[in-house]
């Protein structure tokens, strides 16, 4: 497995790749791997002869006040695991790399990006259409690999390589759970063990949303209200958003018809963790 900070080897070795005739699958993350980034790996294994993870906490993500500084980090564990899913090649820039002096040109989108977590994180998908859009850039993939839990984020990326016209396939994949039904997320790591055991609260609105859906009901506001409820019920738990948009628009809906998101942000003491389901109704 490879590893370098520097996009130009990044660029060669993958002119190489596909000078050879393979196919390349690409990861991008901020790193602090777990069973969640995993499992993108090994579906890019399984559709790709090679396959590129990227490490980098991006700060044009990161509004004032937010985490930057303090996300996890471990650069050690992460090779380690990466190792182990047959990962070929690691790109772990450092942001003079990403953003060089005199930085100015940016990616945004409307639309997708006003609700849920573009509400209050205003400045967040610019600075992440802008980094994405640089990383397939520098590794011109064929497939890159996204997962279902940032949602949102998933329908921003797929919107942006088809407005683009860019040449490679996004690949979302599912949400990977803890045993008790919690959400794998680098943030899970700031909870104490009572904030840990509070934050299950998350997916039990989230499985018995997704029930009452099953069992017949399409009243958006019905099954919202029925989430919320259940989140209140748990006094550590803090409601950023509770809400039901259609997939391809992430605009509010009335009717659960289509493919549906319903999507929440929780705070748990100072964490701040998402949680979703994906329906077809």
């Amino acid at each position: 497995m490879l590893l370098t900070e520097k996009i130009q080897e990044v660029r060669e070795q993958v002119k190489q790749w596909k000078k050879e005739g393979f196919t390349v699958g690409f990861v991008p993350t901020m790193g602090y791997l777990h069973e969640g980034h995993g499992s993108l790996m090994q579906e890019a294994k399984k559709q790709c002869d090679k396959v590129v993870v990227s490490i980098f906490v991006n700060p044009m993500q990161f509004g004032v006040n937010e985490d930057l500084d303090s996300y996890p980090r471990d650069l050690e564990a992460d090779k380690k695991l990466c190792s182990e899913l047959g990962v070929d090649l690691i790109f772990h820039p450092d942001v003079q790399e990403m953003y060089a002096e005199g930085f100015c040109s940016f990616v945004d989108m409307n639309g997708l990006t006003k609700e849920l977590c573009g509400k209050s994180r205003p400045i967040h998908f610019r600075g992440v259409c802008t980094v994405v859009n640089k990383l397939f850039n520098i590794v011109m993939p064929d497939k890159a690999f996204f997962g279902q839990k940032d949602a949102q984020q998933l329908a921003v990326i797929q919107r942006m390589v088809k407005d683009l016209n860019m040449d490679l396939e996004i690949i979302g994949c599912p949400i990977i759970r803890e045993e008790d039904g919690l959400a794998k997320s680098s943030r899970n790591t700031y909870l104490n063990p009572k904030e840990r055991k509070a934050a299950l609260i998350l997916s039990q609105a989230i499985f018995k949303g997704e029930e009452l859906v099953k069992a017949g009901e399409r009243d958006a506001d019905k099954v919202v209200s029925f989430m919320k409820e259940i989140l209140r019920s748990e006094p550590m738990a803090e409601i950023d958003y509770v809400e039901a948009v259609s997939m391809d628009t992430i605009e509010k809906i009335e009717l659960l018809q289509g493919t549906v998101l319903v999507a929440m942000a929780v705070k748990i003491g100072k964490t701040r963790l998402i949680d979703n389901f994906i329906i077809t109704v």
